[in-house]
């Protein structure tokens, strides 16, 4: 199958991350893939490596002319069976190339806000395939009047190599970080504001380091919210044991560090790639049970479902997992579940199935 994938969004967000890996395990399934990608973006760094062909566009709106040259360009070269596009911005480009072209169209909206009343409408209907990346985000362009049968579901690869455990870089961050080897680090990584969930996470695990001396606390990422958060973790006798690394570009090394994976959106998620990241890397996953989170993970098994904001119920999750047995018990089932449902091979190969459907 020939595929030409859309995504010129410079931005550093979840579904740039899912653009490149679902590109990858194409290209690494067989496919012959190319994409029409932004030059200075996340995208473009994820892919320059790969096998894929590149070219460089932007389109600013649906009437960029230069962004439908490249696309008609790079279309000539590949004589592609498919568009695939992953931005909202580019969804009407790509329907009207596709028409321009008689290329079906495939397209992946990655949030639950509703689109403009005449787009929510005519895109899943003019796209020959219209995909969900979560059960949870599908319910929700359901629940808005879109037939079910326009709706597929198709959840974010995950490459497991660049998650795998290793024991040295996990010596190497700890020793950065001024943390002892035998630590028990639960991590979180993402964007810091309140409605990730930062704040009860904290008073929880505060409370549980009372309880726990080796419990230590590393936060990556930045956000709104992060001055708050770093001046009431200075301020609290902990604050030797919460570690702000600040934005970090590449978090799949510190997944060797976290010996657990906290989840705690109070807000809904649409999916959740961080979670299963984790998990690939033999980290068990305490989650917000709301939105998406708990596709992310089987619960009870590879990781706790937990109330959104609940300090208590967290801190008892937290020391629990402070168990070495049971953790080394949850990261091995952690493995098998996203071996089986998220990785490249098995998404590629449900991509490839629904691209097939009469």
């Amino acid at each position: 199958m020939k595929l030409l994938f859309v995504g010129t969004n410079p931005e550093n967000t979840g579904a740039a991350s899912h653009f490149v890996a679902l590109v990858q395990a194409m290209a690494e399934a067989g496919h012959e893939v190319s994409a029409v990608v932004h030059p200075d973006s996340l995208i473009w760094q994820g892919l320059a490596q790969s096998r894929v062909r590149l070219y460089k566009a932007k389109f600013r709106n649906v009437l960029d002319l230069r962004g439908y040259a490249a696309v008609f360009k790079a279309a000539r070269d590949l004589k592609p069976d498919w568009l695939v596009g992953n931005f909202g911005k580019e969804y009407w480009p790509l329907i009207l190339a596709g028409r321009l072209l008689r290329v079906p169209v495939a397209l992946f909206r990655h949030r639950t806000p509703a689109m403009k009343p005449v787009s929510a409408y005519l895109i899943p209907r003019l796209a020959q395939r219209f995909l969900a990346v979560s059960q949870h985000a599908r319910q929700a362009y359901l629940d808005r009047g879109t037939p079910g049968h326009l709706v597929r579901v198709l959840y974010n690869p995950v490459n497991l190599e660049l998650c795998r455990f290793d024991p040295q870089q996990r010596s190497e961050i700890l020793r950065s970080l001024g943390v002892d080897e035998d630590a028990i680090v639960l991590g979180y990584t993402g964007r810091m504001h309140h409605g990730k969930g930062i704040f009860p996470l904290f008073d929880a695990v505060t409370a549980a380091m009372s309880e726990q001396p080796r419990l230590h606390c590393l936060w990556l990422g930045d956000g709104p919210d992060a001055p708050t958060l770093r001046d009431r973790a200075a301020a609290h006798p902990t604050a030797s044991r919460h570690h702000f690394p600040g934005w970090i570009h590449d978090v799949h090394p510190y997944y060797s560090a976290f010996s657990m994976l906290a989840f705690p959106s109070i807000a809904t998620e649409t999916f959740g790639r961080v979670s299963v990241e984790a998990q690939a890397a033999g980290v068990p996953v305490l989650g917000s049970d709301i939105g998406g989170i708990p596709e992310t993970l089987d619960a009870g098994v590879s990781g706790l479902l937990l109330p959104p904001g609940d300090v208590t119920a967290w801190r008892e999750a937290i020391l629990k997992l402070c168990d070495p047995a049971l953790r080394r018990s949850m990261g091995a089932a952690a493995q098998d579940y996203v071996r089986q449902h998220f990785s490249t091979p098995v998404i590629a190969e449900e991509f490839q199935r629904i691209l097939s459907e009469d």
